[in-house]
């Protein structure tokens, strides 16, 4: 039973536990590398390890609870999903597209993956992308969208800004983090697209036919 594991724990242990139990509640994924803008280098992420260290009784907690919490030894991921709907974040349109592009480049550049499976990117670069395939509407997008976009984002440890600067709509410089897999795997990739290119075509109509009723 967790509960006896948990009680064999040291103050400090059951400390992290209680900590870190309510980071992944909040923050749903934490990956084994993290930047750090200072040093401008990846490094370890402590809280990874210790999670790792009481994975068991994560585990066996969170799932009395409802909550299944999984780990992906090879990319350093650990995922924190809850079995009921209604405790899911729901993205708002613009932030689903950036995180639909931002797993595209992930999937074009992982050839080219370091050690710590990042893929480094920039605001600007998702966001012509995302026009290049026709997904903006109207072609653009405002700074409000872009930052609450990527703040969402960051907020669930699935990209990371490369800058000790708060976010800005403007532009960032973006790690990919290997988190973006479990949240959107390579089967459901044909799937989102086929689900937005039938999005774009609603759209598309929907214009034509407003067109055609100013014109009438």
């Amino acid at each position: 039973m967790w509960s006896e594991q948990y009680e064999n724990l040291n103050a400090y242990e059951k400390g992290e536990f209680r900590r870190l139990g309510n980071y992944l509640l909040s923050h749903t994924y934490m990956v084994r590398f993290t930047y750090d803008p200072s040093e401008e280098t990846t490094l370890p992420n402590a809280d990874y390890n210790m999670v790792m260290r009481l994975f068991d009784i994560f585990r066996d907690y969170f799932e009395v609870t409802g909550w299944k919490l999984t780990k992906d030894d090879t990319y350093g991921v650990v995922a924190l999903i809850s079995e009921y709907k209604h405790n899911r974040f729901r993205l708002d349109r613009f932030t689903t597209l950036f995180l639909y592009v931002c797993r595209l480049i992930y999937e074009e550049n992982r050839e080219n993956e370091n050690s710590y499976h990042v893929v480094k990117t920039d605001t600007a670069s998702v966001v012509e992308k995302m026009k290049t395939l026709g997904l903006l509407k109207g072609g653009k997008s405002n700074q409000k969208e872009r930052l609450d976009a990527q703040s969402a984002l960051a907020h669930f440890n699935i990209i990371q800004k490369m800058t000790s600067f708060p976010w800005s709509g403007d532009g960032n410089d973006i790690l990919i983090l290997p988190s973006i897999l479990t949240i959107i795997s390579n089967q459901s990739i044909n799937a989102m697209k086929a689900e937005l290119d039938e999005m774009k075509l609603t759209e598309d109509n929907r214009d034509e036919t407003a067109e055609k009723t100013a014109a009438d």
